[in-house]
């Protein structure tokens, strides 16, 4: 009975009408009235595979695999992997097929709590359809549809699985097979191709599961149609108000993590079929309760909490622990920046997840210390001991930044991120063995590029010339105020860390780090780089001084600064810049600034028709992650006023904004905490 009701709580939502208002739900995003020419999707994922919705029924626009990086699309830098479209069906009715002419009241609704998209839609009078597809999230590889027609009338269905090859996968094959067994019958719709430059095998197999006896389940007809598609279908003979339901499950891999991904894509979607539908939601659920475990509740603003929601889901659907995978600005959303991962890990998406779930923030820093040589080798070609991190990073963790982007050679700032952000994860969890193994060999590395990087010019003017900094715009600049900071942080983080463990530090980090000049205008206003002369940004820079860095510490100076920069923001700046903004106005009291800037930070960026982020106000590249994670350092390291600090995660004085009762942070650190403001 306990099952049932777990069943029914998940999968309530294919139960819903069509026609059911969730407008005032904080769990679900529904879109209706969609126009395919303004459609961006929404992705379902689960760390490892990310499926993007399609304003055509059935359909799934892309299915992007982590972990896989392959030369394809966009010049002579890797791109994350688009794997075969496997999760897509077609359906003929009374022998027709139908297509977007053919239906009516399509709408789409993502329930964020059990991460499912569920899609309705009529067939003229002759039937309606409930489908919802998900990523489970407890096996990494392996999507889940439940479909579910109702007929109106005395109707023939024609259910298909169908898997297509995106067109840079090569020498496509596909396979067709049956395994009986005397209790089951398990259909096996397989394809298999070579990566664009035929570095990897990648694979993918579907199954349906049926819920007729053994014996009394659909006959299945494979058609093998070309290169780059074929199907399984079967019938299904429907009488007026019936409702048929079936499943199909499939799983994708690549050789980049198995030696053979032909048999594992099919093993896994064995296991997958013979689990059934109910275990396999069950388990599914489990996992998304565990991590909504560690949530934001805004009381009295069902926007701003469905908002916080919905960059929460994408964050904790972008990255899972255990994987040493990390997150790129655009997550599993698509191909955007080539699934390529930059400082927007370490600096915009990471805190959230280090405060909410240190185990998936770990993971990420297991990213960058398995690609430590990588960074080892890239600063000994530039003439620098210890790592230097690229600024865009895929699987070997060498430079992946395009040619024509100076970013690649020149925005070393990402060195003192990936260093910053080990140094957060120990005053989280004080996790001393972890230091010792990992945190400190990372931070030591780090110390020694910055103490080679500067140009010893004398006392005060250890200087860090030819840089980019965080504002992108101006190039090839000295003394960034951003970078600058990063360096003088980490130099002191490397040395707390020996200290910690007993060690003698270098004496010479500290050296450097006192000498390292941020620069000034004659009033005081902290300057962007040696010469800045007051143009229009990109992003913040000199405000992540004050946050999250804390260099800049006095009120007067941070306000000074906030001052100076604010109105030099570009209006088509990505939109991180603004929730740094909002951070540093909740924490200096300003709570109705704070709030604006919030806003400012993510509803621009909304697109329709489910509101996922572009990075920029207008933009049409979503979903962008790093905007989602500095919207929610500004929740909870502004309004919510966490910090971390000495003591770990501690909680400063500041007050909401008019428009929210309370605001409610569960599941902090590794203790699980709660911290409430009303």
């Amino acid at each position: 009975m306990k099952n049932r009701i777990l069943l029914a709580l998940l999968f309530g939502v294919v139960q819903l009408s069509a026609q059911q208002d969730l407008s005032q739900s904080p769990w679900h995003i529904q879109a209706r009235d969609i126009d395919p020419g303004r459609y961006f999707g929404i992705t379902v994922a689960n760390g490892m595979i990310g499926l993007v919705s399609s304003p055509e029924p059935m359909r799934v626009q892309d299915v992007v695999l982590n972990g896989a990086y392959d030369y394809y699309q966009r010049g002579r830098v890797s791109n994350i992997l688009k794997t075969f479209n496997h999760l897509n069906m077609n359906l003929d009715v009374d022998g027709r097929r139908i297509g977007r002419r053919d239906i009516a009241n399509y709408a789409q609704t993502l329930n964020m709590q059990t991460a499912t998209l569920l899609t309705t839609f009529d067939v003229g009078d002759q039937l309606s359809v409930r489908h919802s597809t998900m990523a489970l999230r407890h096996l990494p590889y392996t999507a889940l549809s439940v479909v579910e027609i109702t007929a109106k009338k005395d109707v023939t269905i024609t259910p298909m699985s169908v898997i297509e090859a995106p067109t840079h996968l090569a020498d496509v094959r596909n396979y067709y097979s049956e395994i009986d067994r005397p209790h089951v019958l398990i259909p096996l719709l397989t394809s298999v191709g070579k990566s664009p430059s035929g570095r990897y095998t990648v694979a993918a197999s579907t199954s349906f599961i049926f819920e007729e006896p053994h014996g009394q389940e659909p006959k299945i007809i494979h058609e093998d149609w070309d290169y780059n598609m074929h199907l399984a279908k079967f019938y299904k003979k429907l009488k007026a108000g019936e409702t048929y339901r079936f499943s199909l499950v499939g799983s994708t891999v690549s050789s980049h993590t198995y030696n053979d991904p032909h048999n594992e894509a099919e093993r896994l979607t064995i296991f997958a079929k013979l689990e059934g539908r109910e275990r396999l939601l069950r388990r599914h659920e489990a996992e998304w309760n565990k991590l909504w475990q560690s949530d934001i509740v805004v009381e009295g603003d069902l926007e701003s909490q469905r908002a916080i929601r919905s960059a929460l889901y994408h964050l904790y659907s972008f990255a899972r622990e255990g994987t040493a995978l990390s997150l790129s600005p655009m997550g599993l959303s698509g191909l955007g920046y080539n699934g390529h991962v930059f400082w927007d890990t370490e600096l915009w998406m990471y805190p959230p997840l280090l405060l909410l779930q240190p185990e998936i923030a770990k993971s990420l820093l297991d990213y960058r210390f398995e690609r430590m040589e990588a960074a080892r080798q890239n600063a000994f070609s530039h003439g620098y001991p210890g790592v230097m991190f690229p600024w865009e990073s895929s699987a070997e963790g060498s430079e992946d930044t395009p040619v024509w982007a100076l970013t690649g050679p020149f925005q070393h700032h990402i060195t003192g991120c990936v260093g910053w952000s080990f140094w957060q994860y120990y005053l989280v969890t004080k996790d001393k063995e972890w230091l010792r193994e990992k945190g400190y060999p990372m931070l030591k590395e780090v110390a020694d590029f910055w103490a080679g990087r500067v140009e010893r010019n004398g006392p005060g003017k250890y200087d860090i010339n030819n840089v980019i900094g965080a504002n992108e715009w101006q190039e090839n600049i000295d003394n960034n105020a951003f970078t600058n900071g990063m360096a003088v942080t980490v130099l002191q983080y490397a040395a707390a860390a020996a200290q910690e463990l007993g060690l003698t530090p270098n004496p010479d980090w500290l050296h450097v780090a006192q000498n390292i000049p941020i620069l000034k205008f004659p009033d005081g206003t902290t300057r962007e780089n040696a010469t800045y002369d007051g143009v229009t940004i990109k992003q913040a820079d000199v405000n992540l001084l004050a946050f999250p860095l804390k260099i800049v510490t006095k009120e007067a100076d941070v306000r000074k600064d906030l001052a100076y920069y604010e109105p030099r923001m570009a209006p088509d700046g990505p939109a991180m810049g603004h929730s740094v903004l909002a951070a540093l106005h909740a924490r200096l009291g300003n709570s109705e600034k704070a709030y604006q800037m919030f806003v400012k930070s993510y509803k621009p960026n909304e697109v329709p028709p489910f509101g996922v982020l572009a990075e920029t106000a207008g933009g049409t590249n979503p979903y962008f992650a790093t905007g989602a994670g500095g919207m929610l350092q500004a929740v909870l390291m502004g309004i919510g006023g966490l910090d971390i600090s000495e003591q770990g995660i501690v909680q400063l004085k500041t007050k909401l904004p008019s428009q929210w009762k309370s605001l409610t942070i569960k599941g902090v650190g590794k203790e699980k905490k709660t911290f409430t403001i009303r």
